[in-house]
């Protein structure tokens, strides 16, 4: 049976983390932030149920934003730490702590793994490379004519 308390908590951070994706970031943000919240609720001590939830809100947000590069100006959507902290009312040596905690607990890295965007998928460089008895070559090496 559900804990009645933790579901509250779990529906008001999907709340927090839903309103911030609405104002700041985009819909794929927003679905990616929810399945977090869903996974860290699955979890068999549920992580967010001491702390605040904003920390929480705030360390989930900054997590995916970090291995998604939202940080990078050069990448849309783009958001700062400051928009974070600012929105959530958390300092950010406590987000970021959050953030490094909550990849640590789920082995996030750039590039790829459950909570990386399509766009982040897309542009990973190792797409193109192949192993070919131990050695790393491009795929489109295997292509070219000799």
């Amino acid at each position: 049976m559900k804990d009645p308390k933790m579901l509250e908590k779990k529906e008001k951070l999907l709340q927090l983390v839903k309103g911030f994706c609405e104002k700041y970031l985009d819909e794929e943000y927003e679905q990616l932030s929810c399945s977090m919240v869903e996974k860290l609720g699955r979890k068999r001590a549920v992580p967010f149920m001491s702390g605040k939830l904003e920390v929480w809100a705030s360390g989930i947000i900054h997590a995916i934003g970090t291995v998604n590069f939202a940080f990078d100006k050069s990448f849309a959507p783009y958001i700062s730490v400051h928009d974070i902290c600012d929105y959530f009312g958390t300092a950010q040596s406590t987000t970021t702590q959050k953030s490094k905690t909550i990849r640590d607990m789920f082995k996030m890295s750039y590039f790829g793994g459950e909570f990386a965007t399509q766009s982040s998928r897309r542009s990973n460089p190792f797409n193109d490379l192949v192993s070919i008895n131990g050695f790393i070559v491009p795929a489109d090496f295997l292509r070219k004519k000799l």
